[in-house]
Formats: C-alpha cells, structure tokens, sequence
C-alpha cells in the first residue's frame, strides 16, 4: 500500500520539509479587512504580523473548504491507496471534523484522518514521523501505533505577550485572561485534552522560560532521545538567544527553531515564544 502523508498549514513546517519528505499541505487562511489569504501560500508569519499590529480589530482564521480538501484527496489519488491526514486540534478548528466527514465517502482513496490534539511543529513531529515510517514500508496501523506512542512523550508549552488575542478568538476563558491581566502575571500555557489551558501561573516571561526549561530537563533525566522546537511569534532573536542557552545547558538535545503563523499567531498575538519537544524515534 502506497501512503500518502497530508498535514494541515499550522505544522507550519519548511518548504524543505514537504519537499524532502514528500508531504502534502492543507492550508488553513486568515481574514484581514474581509479579505481571504491562504497562509503560508498568500501570507508569510512576518507579513501578517506587519499588517495586524495597528488594526483595532482582530483576523479570524477559516478552515479549508470542503471543495479544497477533496480536490487535494483526488489528486493524490492518482499515485496514492491511502492518505493520513494529521491535523491541528479539534478543539480549536474544525478541520478535522471535515476530513472526517469526507473520509466516510471518499471513493478513489482511503482517507485516515488524525486528530494530533495540539499545533504548530508539535502537530509537525507526527507528520514527519509518518512520512519517514511510510517511506520505510510501514503500514497505516503501525504508523497510528506510533502515534500513540508519541503522545505520551509530547510536550508543548509558551507565553503569550497579551492573554487577550486568546479570549476573543475564543481559545480561552475569559476568566482565565482576567487572572493574568489583573496579576499581571505571564502564565505558561499548555494543551490539556485538546484544549488551551493555564498551566501555571509566572510573575515574568524570564521565570516563565526557566520554568519550561525545568520540565523539558525532568524529560531529559528520563534518558531517552529528545528532539526539541523553539517557536516563536514574530520574535525570532529571541528564540535564537534562547536556543544558544538550552544547547549549552542540554548537549544531547537537538534543538530547532519554528513559528506561530498567522493563523495561530491570530490566537497569541505577535511577541508569544515557546516550546515543545517529544520522543526522537528517527
């Protein structure tokens, strides 16, 4: 069986990536003003982030369509039996409640859909490990086996600048921004059952970034091999700075450095920073 591995534009992963490993992009878009961009095709992170950081009101973000999903299925069609198709959370987009729904009638290709739970090069880690297994001769099984054993050493966390951008887009409660704001407080965030959820709560984004580098190192003492991202919103010497000091700290991780596109940059707002790191099957 030939498979074919899809992921959503918030794995937010390189053009090199998709080339290398011969993964396909779904991509997701941002409104600005009532206009449609797709990202990572029609808008860049850095771009978006010079458009919004003057306007009063907030982009929403929007799903692929329907017509997009099953345009891109039947294309692969034609070279592929089956597809995996790795998604941002359902929690936060419909996306994959979409390519479920399409899995049920799609007739020129088996269509597996995956719900990675979480964002960003978080969700990019289970599409880069499907596209390595399925070059590799594995099945679909073994691949979502995978999966599951990549849960369970996956971690994300990150800071945002302004809890705000969270709360009108709807991916936070807004009694959860109203104790950070009223605290002035930087708490880290983290996924919880698909969700984003206030993790702890940091009196300032330096204590904030040593916390996270406190349980990235509870992970390393653990002794297996550990691939780590930093991402970032728009701030990229910051991450830089920050991926020179966890290199020196931890030598046997190997760090990366991604972003908050536009579409989750729409959530966190441009200054956010984090990381997230999981089991190095490769």
């Amino acid at each position: 069986m030939t498979i074919a591995i899809v992921t959503d534009s918030t794995a937010y992963l390189t053009d090199e990536q998709y080339r290398e490993h011969h993964i396909y992009r779904l991509p997701l878009s941002v409104i600005i003003d009532g206009k449609v961009l797709k990202e990572e095709e029609e808008i860049n992170s850095t771009d978006f982030f010079d458009q919004i950081r003057d306007d009063k009101d907030l982009p929403t973000s929007s799903q692929p369509t329907i017509g997009e999903i099953e345009s891109l299925f039947h294309q692969l069609s034609k070279d592929y039996d089956a597809v995996i198709s790795i998604h941002l959370s359902s929690k936060i987009s419909g996306t994959y409640q979409t390519v479920s729904s399409i899995s049920h009638y799609t007739e020129d290709i088996a269509v597996y859909p995956y719900d990675s739970g979480i964002s960003c090069s978080a969700q990019g880690y289970f599409a880069l490990e499907a596209a390595r297994m399925a070059q590799n001769g594995a099945n679909v099984e073994d691949i979502f086996e995978r999966f599951e054993e990549m849960q369970q050493t996956l971690q994300a966390y990150f800071v945002v600048d302004d809890l705000k951008h969270l709360v009108r887009g709807g991916r936070l409660s807004n009694g959860a921004a109203q104790i950070g704001t009223l605290l002035k407080i930087k708490p880290i965030l983290y996924f919880e059952q698909k969700q984003i959820v206030i993790f702890e709560k940091i009196r300032t984004s330096k204590k904030a970034l040593k916390r996270i580098e406190s349980l990235l190192e509870e992970d390393v003492d653990k002794g297996y091999p550990i691939v780590s991202t930093i991402i970032h919103a728009n701030a990229e010497d910051k991450a830089v700075e920050w991926r020179e000091q966890l290199e020196a700290r931890f030598p046997s991780v190997t760090f990366n450095i991604s972003y908050f596109g536009p579409v989750i940059g729409t959530h966190l707002g441009e200054g956010a920073l984090g990381m997230t790191w999981v089991k190095d099957f490769s």
